[in-house]
């Protein structure tokens, strides 16, 4: 209509003001202040998201922003990465057996039952192997996870699953931590946990072995949570054509963003090192 007749005329035909109509008009234009709020919180999300490695979820990302000093609503942090397209970490996939207990080594008691929850670093480790699919093979890895603090403290990688892998994740755990003796090692009865030469290096350190009962993963589940993160976040959501490509991409994983960046929901969304640090 207001293409045929003037403005001002159809205003007064309708009983309206001039001023009223422009000013509705300008209201459709321009975005109320709620939605001028949710554009700027969605570029943090954003943000976020993208600096989490397209990791986190609604969950963590209102930890992020409440750190920055801004509270909002983690319902409302949802429903705006949805509207995005914007997901944390990825669903699992198939377990692949890393674990031989058919052997005739000795096997160390569960201890961890009886022990107290650790209160300081180097109290009580976890070690155990996982596997990643590459275009060439499988390749392995060893880790060595420090209770305390969820912090990865030894890792190594191999073609081979064998006694070597793990003692070069052992090795290095033992290089950057130096734990006093005493401390317990807790580890499944895999055949490379219960090999002479492993059983010989934790005697070297004065550890105590401790090892879950058969075929029960909920004995290391912390060990098992780490595996899930790893795989969830970054093997999962990845192709790797060699075994270096997977290896660079792991050591990026766990020492620049695992170890010191990553929020962790049991410590209190901080990093492993940053709970350390604060509760040193």
């Amino acid at each position: 209509m207001k293409t045929d007749h003037p403005i001002r005329s159809l205003c007064e035909a309708l009983e309206v003001s001039s001023s009223g109509y422009y000013d509705w008009c300008n209201r459709q234009t321009q975005p109320g202040p709620r939605a001028q709020e949710n554009a700027r919180l969605l570029q943090q999300i954003i943000q976020i998201h993208r600096e989490s490695r397209q990791t986190y979820g609604s969950p963590r990302i209102q930890v992020v922003l409440r750190q920055a000093g801004h509270a909002h609503g983690r319902h409302r942090i949802a429903r705006l990465m949805r509207r995005q397209g914007l997901c944390g970490r990825a669903k699992g996939r198939f377990r692949v057996c890393t674990t031989d207990s058919n052997h005739d080594q000795p096997i160390a008691p569960n201890r961890l039952p009886k022990l107290p929850p650790p209160d300081a670093p180097n109290q009580i480790w976890l070690g155990d192997i996982t596997y990643v699919a590459t275009d060439e093979g499988w390749l392995y890895l060893a880790g060595v996870l420090d209770l305390y603090s969820r912090r990865l403290t030894g890792w190594a990688m191999s073609e081979h699953i064998d006694t070597e892998l793990i003692l070069a994740a052992w090795g290095m755990a033992l290089t950057h931590c130096q734990p006093p003796a005493g401390l317990v090692f807790h580890s499944d009865r895999g055949v490379q946990y219960a090999s002479h030469d492993y059983r010989h290096a934790l005697q070297q350190a004065q550890t105590v072995a401790s090892m879950s009962r058969k075929g029960n993963c909920y004995d290391n589940a912390a060990m098992e949570s780490f595996w899930s993160t790893l795989k969830h976040e970054l093997i999962y959501r990845r192709h790797f054509k060699t075994r270096a490509e997977a290896r660079q991409a792991i050591f990026d994983f766990i020492e620049v963003f695992y170890n010191r960046q990553r929020l962790h929901s049991s410590l209190g969304y901080l990093s492993p090192i940053d709970f350390e640090h604060q509760n040193k």
